[in-house]
């Protein structure tokens, strides 16, 4: 009766069955998990978002494929801020990354083509891709003082079904920005083998350094730049999930983006699916996001202090180097797998964490921490994971 791109093994793994036990047993339980920001007790503008959804313009239906004028300009605007050109011709709305992956997709890919994910990296891709019929390979990358491409291993994985290369920048979970000479590279590996570049930026303006990095919105218009779709949204920039605002930015030769916006345009007017009042308060929605980004940068810097802190302590225990986004790689002492580390911990000391395999982190012991989780809270559950004094809760 059902496809078969939705045969999923549905039970849970013992780490989700040992999590759904404690929780109705009422154990106590810290989540260093935790990456919705509306239940990380960060203050919204609750005001203004409410009042920018009040606009009696949304009264009347006015569909555009690539979404309304007034919204498309909040997006260029947020650009601008940037000191980046982007033209609202070039932007596509979505309701979220994930719907403008699948038209990504879609425009790109037939049935079994290829598309290149970096690894580690966040495992939704797999059900995109499934959702689409498309075929994910892996590219690595290495940890050397830093996160870095494996540039051979990335040109060895391109086969004549591949059509584009997924850049998470900064990648998610191991905070690393793709690097000015990486980024040259990739284009030029794309541009010679005709592949398409989707970068997913949603977390690029976490740099726990604070200084900006250059979105690939500049990647240029020049014959010898390959077509590039940036991806981006309110999730993360402004905290709100709940809203349903992301885009697609398309650059590149003409040629080819005129040809991807033509095309896009056909999609995006299949489904229309973004409403009317959230692209009215769009503007008003990202001028909130200052506020936001300030606090989730003091809560990550803080965080992050304090885990050094502890970690000085402990130094058979490891934290991976970072540079943005909300999440931190560590590593403990134990020939155990990830996934054993992060039920141990669980049943052991009532701290959730991700197993490495979660993101395809290979290594033994290696487990993903949330940086987002309240100080009160995240202190004494480090202090219980690595076993040092900070463990009161």
């Amino acid at each position: 009766m059902f496809a078969k791109r939705t045969d999923w093994d549905l039970a849970l793994n013992p780490l989700a069955k040992a999590l759904a036990e404690r929780r109705a047993e009422g154990k106590p339980l810290i989540d260093l998990t935790v990456s919705n920001p509306t239940d990380c007790g960060f203050t919204y503008d609750m005001q203004a978002i409410l009042a920018a959804l009040e606009s009696p313009a949304a009264m009347k239906y006015e569909p555009n494929p690539k979404g309304l004028e007034v919204a498309r300009r909040a997006v260029a605007t947020y650009y601008a801020d940037r000191a980046e050109d982007v033209s609202t011709e070039d932007i596509f709305l979505t309701t979220s990354t994930s719907e403008g992956y699948s038209w990504l997709m879609r425009l790109l890919c037939d049935a079994g083509d290829e598309v290149l994910i970096p690894s580690p990296g966040y495992p939704l891709f797999d059900f995109l891709a499934e959702l689409n019929d498309v075929k994910l390979v892996r590219y690595p990358l290495f940890y050397d003082h830093g996160w870095h491409f494996d540039f051979h291993a990335l040109e060895q994985a391109i086969t004549p079904r591949t059509r584009a290369v997924i850049v998470v920048h900064p990648n998610n979970p191991t905070g690393n920005y793709v690097k000015p000479k990486e980024r040259e590279e990739l284009k030029a590996i794309c541009a010679k083998r005709g592949l398409a570049i989707i970068a997913d930026e949603v977390f690029l303006d976490f740099a726990l350094d604070g200084r900006p990095r250059a979105s690939f919105v500049t990647n240029g218009r020049t014959t010898n730049v390959p077509l590039t779709f940036v991806l981006s949204g309110i999730s993360k920039i402004c905290g709100l999930p709940q809203m349903k605002v992301a885009w697609l930015v398309v650059n590149g030769a003409d040629r080819e983006k005129d040809g991807a916006i033509g095309r896009l345009e056909v999609i995006a007017d299949t489904y229309l699916s973004l409403n009317a009042p959230v692209q009215y308060a769009l503007g008003a929605l990202l001028a909130t996001r200052h506020s936001f980004q300030r606090q989730v940068l003091e809560r990550i810097s803080t965080n992050v202090a304090e885990l050094d802190k502890q970690l000085a302590e402990v130094p058979s225990w490891l934290r991976f180097g970072m540079e943005g986004g909300w999440s931190t790689v560590l590593q403990g002492p134990t020939a155990a797998a990830g996934a054993d580390r992060a039920l141990n911990d669980l049943l052991d000391r009532g701290v959730l964490l991700h197993p490495g395999a979660f993101y395809g982190l290979s290594g033994r012991g290696i487990v993903v921490s949330s940086l987002l989780t309240k100080q009160e809270d995240h202190r004494p559950a480090i202090g219980r994971l690595l076993g040092t004094r900070y463990t009161v809760i």
